[in-house]
């Protein structure tokens, strides 16, 4: 059998036919299923989102992990394993045992352009692991956050390539975003967006959904093919924001945290030395500029900052508890012994996106909307629940990033970079411990295929593909203190860079993370940038820079991470987050095409904001042409923390605008509609004169006025991450709480509605190109 090329083609035996059917000798034989090679393991790839080194009890931390610790007990715990610094490259790299450069995925996908490293789009030389197992036999299926699908693939007319179930999973359940309210998420199930089971007020929570799912089909591959293996990758959206928690967890750690950020790097860099995830001698590393300590903040700031990070704890220990709950259901079947359990967690280091001070919707500062400790401490008993978005300060990051500096995004310091990882398999590891041999992502898929005895294939599906760039780790299942053979990695994310070589570090960190929205930012050139040196062989945590002792190995070092750049496809570098998108030339492809009008249908699925119509900063017009009168959803985009709706409600048409920095407008018709009404409508009409401006919405019914309102203020860039343009039915979060509980939350359109037309055409739909490149926003 020729496991090089995928599809494998069966050989076939050359039998001659009989004339009739008794004296056909040799019979005919069906041919045997494809399978692995024999012994092949079950194989469970779990990814936490935004979890840095420090969080989780099993690498130190003080978010409670049980699940973890039980792994590790019997399993290898990895304590010098790395990602890349961000969501989007790390999840590629980690699915093609390639670098996330060498597979377009330089950045989050949302931030595309044209340059080979950052196109958002994996090429067909690089083909994911699923698509390589699933060729050799195996069931194959993703439950989570993807967040690699294209934007602009995302619409009815695909392509559909790089959607989960053509990047080789047999079946997908999750979302495809940046990241997902965790009550009321926008799901699909392969290519289409289902319902939820039920509603937060009945208990949903994604976690368990995704687990759910999860537990179900391997229940009924299990049970159908015992004999096949599986390859089941859960990634879960927590614990990126929101930090959002079932109502059972939200006490667990309150007052926990009460004695600030400062003092826990301390109490957890105690116990990662206790436990042997951190050599004897390491050090904190520096503190990041810019951010306060705990003794600088006041009362309500302390009351605030402790209590957003109860949250975190209690989301990440929520989390770990799901993957207990799927172990446990493993272990029940008899599978476990046999499954390679990959457990990651983080795809980067601790966020500090949050601010300086957190908040309560932390999209209003994508919009580049400072939240402020009042605003949070206004709303404090919301925190957690689905009234809320909140994202804790942006010191606790480097905490939970303990001992080192940084953070995500920050692609130069272990603190963006390092996570923890185990590993875990009866039947393939005989020694558990510690492991310190350096790792990182890009040696997932190598592992997985070394585990199941499947060649890394030369051809998929007719693509002669690109060699892998990862490095298996199982020569360290049965050799605790084998040399380490990945010895030699770059890191790149936003002009943020580095490289690893043989135990020395060369690093610049150029940008802070914190400052990923900010409007008229001016860094440092990069060929400005001042590199540090670090030996890590003896300083773990990247404490001592030996920059000025050492300036020839710097001087090697910085020359080898051009050469790595240019190998793996990081050159021309680009430092850019609000801007990459000013201009024509740097936009990824979208579905309007220049177009200035849209007619969408309710049998159409939503649209991710990054393929709609853009409302922003313009005037715009949506019409809604109705078959009959009744309750329900015309047309909305966004949720609860930021957007728009048109609807009916008690027979009455509602427009009702909702600013991301706090407060909704309404117009509502004087009058309810008639029986024979066949259009609704409303016009915007931009102030203009600069971005986040206000305007006045005009409400008409069959071409007659009959309400007109004020909008203030306009929001500036972003209304959501994964929720969408809506015809016909209001999916995620609802825009204006009147109708959070009509039909579970929904609010599906009750009559017949043709059809809704965004006309974009004014002449106040025009931004400066100064201004355009303040709205260009990047998302994570």
């Amino acid at each position: 059998m020729n496991r090089h090329s995928i599809p494998i083609i069966p050989e076939t035996p050359n039998v001659a036919a009989a004339v009739y059917y008794p004296d056909q000798n040799p019979p005919y034989t069906r041919p045997e299923p494809l399978r692995p090679p024999a012994g092949a393991p079950n194989v469970l790839l779990i990814m936490i989102d935004d979890v840095g080194f420090g969080a989780p009890s099993a690498f130190g931390g003080p978010c409670r992990t049980p699940t973890a610790e039980r792994l590790a007990e019997t399993g290898v715990k990895y304590s010098r394993f790395h990602t890349t610094a961000l969501c989007s490259p790390t999840r590629a790299a980690t699915l093609t045992g390639r670098n996330h450069h060498s597979v377009g995925m330089g950045v989050i996908s949302e931030m595309a352009n044209a340059a080979p490293g950052y196109n958002g789009t994996r090429p067909a030389s690089a083909a994911t692991v699923a698509r390589v197992l699933q060729g050799n036999g195996y069931a194959t299926g993703a439950f989570g956050k993807m967040h690699q699908t294209p934007t602009w693939e995302t619409t009815a007319a695909g392509p559909f390539d790089r959607w989960p179930v053509r990047e080789g999973f047999d079946k997908f359940y999750g979302f495809l975003g940046a990241e997902s309210d965790q009550f009321t998420p926008v799901l699909y199930e392969d290519f289409t967006m289902v319902d939820l089971p039920k509603t937060p007020q009945e208990g949903y929570h994604l976690s368990e959904d995704l687990v759910d799912h999860a537990i179900e089909w391997v229940e009924g591959v299990n049970t159908m093919d015992p004999d096949k293996p599986w390859f089941c990758y859960l990634p879960f959206g927590a614990c990126h924001a929101p930090l959002q928690v079932p109502d059972r967890y939200l006490d667990k750690y309150v007052g926990e945290f009460d004695h600030g950020w400062d003092r826990q790097r301390e109490i957890t860099l105690q116990k990662q030395k206790e436990l042997g995830v951190v050599a004897p001698d390491t050090e904190l590393a520096p503190w990041a500029p810019g951010l306060p300590h705990w003794d600088e903040l006041d009362d309500d700031q302390k009351k605030v900052s402790a209590r957003l990070m109860e949250l975190y704890a209690a989301f990440l220990e929520h989390t770990d508890d799901e993957v207990g709950r799927l172990v446990d259901r493993l272990q029940e079947m008899g599978v476990l012994d046999n499954t390679l359990v990959l457990y990651m967690m983080g795809d980067n280091g601790a966020s500090a996106e949050g601010g300086m001070e957190g908040s309560f919707n932390y999209l209003a500062g994508l919009n580049g909307y400072k939240s402020a400790t009042s605003d949070v401490r206004a709303r404090y008993d919301e925190l957690g629940t689905e009234t809320s978005y909140p994202h804790y300060p942006a010191s606790w990051a480097l905490a939970l990033d303990t001992p080192y500096q940084w953070a995500k995004q920050v692609a130069s310091h272990y603190g963006g970079t390092r996570n923890g990882l185990i590993a875990h398999w009866p039947k393939g590891i005989d020694k558990p411990g510690i492991r310190e041999q350096w790792h990182h992502c890009v040696d997932i898929t190598p592992t997985i295929l070394e585990a199941a005895g499947i060649p890394a294939p030369t051809s998929v599906d007719g693509v002669t593909q690109k060699p892998m760039e990862g490095v298996a780790m199982n020569y360290t299942f049965a050799e605790p203190d084998a040399e380490e053979r990945h010895t030699t990695q770059y890191f790149e994310i936003f002009g943020n860079r580095g490289i690893y070589d043989h135990g020395w570090t060369a690093v610049t960190a150029h940008r802070a993370p914190w400052l990923m929205a900010t409007h008229g930012l001016e860094l440092t050139p990069m060929s400005e940038d001042r590199w540090e040196l670090y030996d890590t062989s003896v300083d773990w945590s990247q404490a001592r820079d030996l920059a000025d002792e050492h300036p020839e190995i710097l001087a090697r070092l910085k020359e080898k991470f051009l050469v790595e750049a240019a190998k793996y496809q990081v050159l021309p570098l680009d430092d850019r987050t609000v801007g990459r998108h000013a201009t024509a030339e740097s936009r990824p492809p979208h579905p309007m095409m220049g177009r200035k009008t849209l007619t969408l249908y309710p049998h159409m699925n939503g649209l991710v904001e990054k393929a709609a119509p853009t409302f922003f900063n313009r005037s715009y017009t949506l019409t809604a042409s109705l078959g009959s009168v009744a309750d329900g959803m015309l047309v909305s985009l966004g949720g609860r923390f930021g957007g728009f709706a048109l609807y009916i409600l008690d027979s009455v048409p509602v427009y009702c605008y909702n600013f991301s920095g706090g407060g909704r407008t309404f117009v509502r018709g004087r009058n309810p509609l008639a029986p024979d009404a066949r259009e609704v409508s409303v016009h915007f009409e931009y102030d203009g004169g600069g971005i986040g401006k206000g305007g006045t919405a005009t409400l008409s019914v069959d071409d007659e006025v009959v309400s007109e309102g004020r909008i203030e203020k306009t929001t500036r860039a972003i209304f959501s991450m994964n929720e969408q343009l809506d015809v016909g039915i209001n999916r995620g979060s609802p825009v204006a709480e009147e109708f959070a509980d009509t039909d579970t939350g929904t609010f599906r359109y009750g009559g017949k509605l043709n059809s809704v037309t965004v006309d974009l055409r004014s002449t106040r739909d025009v931004v400066s190109a100064e201004e355009r490149e303040k709205i260009s926003l990047a998302v994570h």
